[in-house]
């Protein structure tokens, strides 16, 4: 079993929160970790699956039923499918205010969000999982998580065909029925569409009238699609910064599919030999490197890109309180030279601690004063910490 980074956050969280969510997409590993920390929390645990209908049977009188296990840990899985259950928590949570009384796992979406904030503001807290880090890995298995993407039963399948069948049935399972039940309803053919078509323009500037007349509907129907698929971790937004100034900048956000297995799968790429001679190398390296330095650079530090009119650009810019900290530049080649165009980006945003990210890197080594190029290893272990 593969030991998850946040495990000690959510016993911690267990000490002191009446309720703990557990979010992140569906198979990232929520009821395997809710499962492990039954075994390591001292009180007694009742785990239901609200996908079962025995279980949802249980909860027919939900304040009945559960004031009955006051003095338990339970656990909700897929919490989503019951919405209304939250005003009944939240009154139960009020009349025996204790830490780790609900452990709530959920795929998680803007109905679980907003009907969580209303009803138990105070007495909930939040931790999202995501598929595999590499902080959660061997050192010598990062190729390995960048093709295969880093949910754990295809990662850990060593058949490439049996890999390409799950991502197939899970995006099925994701635009087929995780989707329309939060409250997307439209043409599961439109959002398979949808979907290929990000995979394809991954990394650009968002174009949404090219969407638009590509996908034959209207603007502000493409913004709906593009905010679910976010909203339930698919795709990942990143915003442009805008510095104070006189240049002409992008205002448009780009967009990456958060998990390089299901791009992959989206661009029929199965093997790194298929990937290596792909046009989408590029990009799919770019896409790994920005999941997996956001999702462990923690709340001080802010992502965005950079990138004028003019071609001036920055891969990945990360600010504490709106200043810019750090310019990062993401390379596949392992020689990488400085661009004029990464010259010009420094100059504006004056950072000082500067970065090239490239897949292989012994040593990490100082391309000029104030550039130094390392591996993803090496950025999120080593210098990413001291940002």
């Amino acid at each position: 079993m593969i030991k998850r980074a946040i495990t000690p956050l959510v016993l911690k969280f267990l000490d002191n929160f009446p309720a703990v969510a557990i979010v992140g997409p569906r198979q990232a590993g929520k009821t395997t970790l809710a499962r492990l920390l039954q075994t390591q929390i001292e009180k007694e645990s009742t785990y239901l699956d609200l996908e079962r209908s025995v279980d949802l049977a249980r909860l027919d009188n939900p304040s009945l039923y559960l004031e009955t296990r006051k003095d338990e840990l339970v656990i909700l899985d897929e919490i989503q499918r019951r919405p209304e259950l939250f005003p009944e928590l939240r009154s139960i949570i009020d009349r025996h205010r204790l830490p780790g009384r609900f452990l709530i796992l959920g795929s998680a979406s803007p109905e679980l969000i907003r009907q969580s904030s209303e009803s138990l503001a105070g007495r909930i807290t939040y931790i999202e999982l995501t598929p595999l880090q590499i902080m959660e890995i061997d050192s010598d298995e990062i190729e390995k998580l960048w093709i295969k993407g880093g949910f754990p039963e295809p990662y850990l399948t060593k058949d490439d065909e049996i890999r390409q069948y799950w991502y197939q049935s899970f995006i099925s399972t994701y635009i087929e029925r995780d989707l329309p039940m939060l409250g997307l309803n439209t043409s599961t053919v439109q959002l398979r569409k949808f979907l290929n078509m990000i995979a394809g323009i991954q990394g650009n500037i968002l174009n949404i009238q090219m969407l638009s007349r590509s996908m034959g509907v209207s603007s502000v129907t493409i913004q709906r699609y593009l905010d679910f698929l976010e909203k339930s971790f698919l795709i990942r937004r990143l915003s442009p910064f805008y510095l104070n100034n006189k240049k002409r900048l992008v205002k448009s956000p780009k967009f990456y599919i958060r998990d390089t297995g299901i791009l992959h799968s989206l661009l029929d790429i199965t093997t790194f030999k298929q990937l290596w001679n792909n046009i989408y190398l590029g990009v799919s390296w770019e896409s790994f490197v920005i999941e997996q330095i956001i999702t462990n650079m923690g709340k001080q530090l802010q992502a965005w890109f950079y990138r004028t009119h003019e071609g001036t650009e920055c891969d990945l810019l990360l600010t504490r309180n709106n200043i810019p900290v750090s310019c990062i530049e993401i390379k596949i080649s392992e020689a990488p030279k400085k661009t004029r165009s990464l010259t010009l980006a420094l100059n504006d945003l004056k950072t000082t601690k500067n970065f090239i990210v490239i897949p292989k890197c012994d040593d990490a080594f100082n391309l000029t004063e104030n550039i130094l190029v390392c591996s993803i290893r090496q950025f999120t272990v080593k210098y990413l910490p001291s940002l």
